[in-house]
Order: structure tokens, then sequence, then C-alpha cells
């Protein structure tokens, strides 16, 4: 069983219902793709918005280094299902060095003996922190760059916008920790973030978004979690609200996380179940970090003052993956 793992459901938010809104339209949702939409600005397309990460951003991110402290932000591997993990990963040991007959038992030969394990996980879901590379959405059938998504991506995988492509990355990070802001231990499931308050919690913070910098939202669903128990986070999770996108997009954000999934749901947008997904890596070309435990990071920024650090994001080199199971690390 996983360190987190609760042994009842959440209760629901306390309102009525959820503060999600106000509803977008599917005409202004598409007014909105082709608003942020920088299809064709990079020759190396497939690796979408992490060009604007150059070595000049490396550099001033490794300065802002100052204590050394490492902070991982991976929830621990899931293997019980629970009403936000429907697909359990899989964790089981296929070698015990054990030896056949006329040996010691428990001692291989020749020495040493080695265990091993086998792992795998369905991680494009509610439980495992992961990235979602470019191949991971389309919308209208198109995905980041125009490119047919039925064309694209297939048995075999992806032949644009894979994970390997994209390779690690290092660059400024930036935590908007809402509930510090707000003064309360989490969001409730539904609560929109809108643009205002991407406003609000860089002043509150002292901290500004700048071009080629990772944005991590901080709605304290882990936190809740550990406290009131698992919930259906497919059905109603805190996030962004469409109209957040615009300001990030602005600003020329390179990766955008959350320890939700990013969207604010139920989603505001009709017929669009993922319209941040949709915006950020389909229009914008941006990969997303979903499921982070951000609790040991918000405690870390706030004890340091500062939120703004360095992060290092190294996705696995999978061939044809449309994503990745990661742990990002911040350094203070």
């Amino acid at each position: 069983m996983s360190s987190d793992s609760a042994d009842a459901s959440a209760p629901p938010p306390e309102d009525a219902g959820p503060d999600n809104g106000p509803a977008v339209s599917r005409r202004e949702f598409d007014a909105l793709f082709e608003a942020v939409r920088t299809w064709g600005r990079w020759d190396d397309a497939g690796r979408g918005a992490w060009n604007r990460v150059t070595g000049e951003h490396v550099r001033r991110a490794v300065g802002l280094v100052r204590t050394g402290a490492v902070v991982p932000m991976a929830r621990p591997w899931d293997t019980v299902a629970g009403p936000d993990n429907g697909k359990p990963a899989l964790h089981y040991m296929s070698d015990l060095g054990e030896v056949e007959a006329g040996v010691e038992a428990g001692v291989e030969a020749p020495e040493p003996s080695t265990h091993k394990d086998f792992l795998g996980a369905d991680y494009h879901g509610k439980s495992v922190s992961h990235l979602d590379a470019l191949a991971h959405v389309a919308y209208r059938g198109r995905l980041y760059g125009g490119g047919s998504a039925r064309e694209l991506v297939g048995s075999g995988g992806a032949r644009f916008g894979a994970v390997a492509a994209l390779g690690p990355l290092v660059t400024r990070g930036v935590l908007l920790d809402l509930p510090a802001v707000l003064g309360t231990a989490w969001l409730e499931p539904g609560r929109a973030v809108r643009a205002a308050d991407v406003v609000a919690a860089q002043e509150a913070l002292g901290v500004e978004i700048g071009e080629g910098d990772a944005v991590l939202l901080r709605v304290g669903r882990f936190r809740r979690r550990r406290e009131l128990g698992a919930w259906d986070a497919d059905a109603s999770c805190a996030g962004l609200h469409v109209d957040a996108v615009p300001p990030l997009a602005e600003r020329g954000i390179a990766l955008l996380g959350s320890d939700g999934d990013n969207d604010v749901r139920p989603s505001p947008v009709a017929g669009v179940h993922s319209p941040v997904h949709a915006l950020a890596v389909a229009a914008m070309g941006v990969p997303l970090l979903d499921n982070l435990d951000l609790e040991a990071l918000s405690e870390a920024c706030a004890g340091a003052g500062r939120y703004a650090f360095l992060l290092v994001v190294a996705p696995l080199n999978v061939p044809g993956g449309t994503g990745s199971p990661v742990t990002p690390v911040a350094v203070l």
C-alpha cells in the first residue's frame, strides 16, 4: 500500500455545487485556442515550448540555488485501487535470488545473489506523477503543429511529439501556492483557479512568471486526500479555468504542472472534458506535469521565503511514448 493511500472516500465539498465557472461555449473555446496557438514557431516542433529554454535560462536557474535543499515531487508508486486509482500501478518481484537444488537455499551461484522486480503503469490517470508529451493530446483531430493524430499516432506509438523528443528540462520553476495565498489548507474539489487568482498569487508570493519558466500550481489535493480520504478526481478536482491560460501564454511558459491534472473538474467547457490540456499541449506546445505531490515544496518555499527555484525534469527515454512517469526535483 502506498504511504498516503486512504481507507475511505472523502466527503463531497461543503457547497451545493462546484465553483468551476463561468461556463465557456465551444465557439468561445475555439477562439481561445486560436489566440494562444503557437504552431509553426519552432523548427523542432516536437519539443514545443521547451525550445524556449536556452543555455542562458539554465544558467539563471542554477543561480537560484541558495541552500542546496532538494525537494522531489513524485507521489509514491500507488498499487492500491481506489476512487482516484482505477488502474493501479504494478510492482512485483521477478527474482528472489533462489537457486537450484544442491546449492545452499537462498544463495545464487556464483555470488552475489540478486533480487529483481517489475514495474508497470497505465500512468495517464489521477494517481501516477507523470509528464504529458505533445503526442498525448489532440484537438479536433490535430496534434500540436497541425498534424493528423490518426496518421501520427498508432499502435506502435507516436511518430511526432513523443516524450523521447523532449529529453530532460532544466529551468526556473515557479510555485503558485493558492492555498497559502488564500489562507486555507486546500482548495475544495471543483474550485476553478481563474486568471485573477494567478495574478494575485504572483503578487502575494513575490514572484513573477517569465519566459521559459515552469509553472507549478498547488491546490492542496494530496493534503486533502491524506486528511479526508480519496475521492473521484475525474469527477471533481480543483484546477485551472481556461481564462487563466492566456496570461500564462503571454508569459511564454515552457511547462505547466499541478498536484491535480491542471484542469478544473468538472470542465466549464461544453463538449471538452480537458480544455486546459487542449490549450496547453495541442495549441501552445506546453507539456504538462500531472499528479505532483507539492506539499513538501510548499513547506520548503514558505520556509525559504521564496517561490522560485531550480527545477529538473527528466522523463524516461521512451521512443514513441506519449509521456512518462517522472520525479521532478526542485533545488532551493
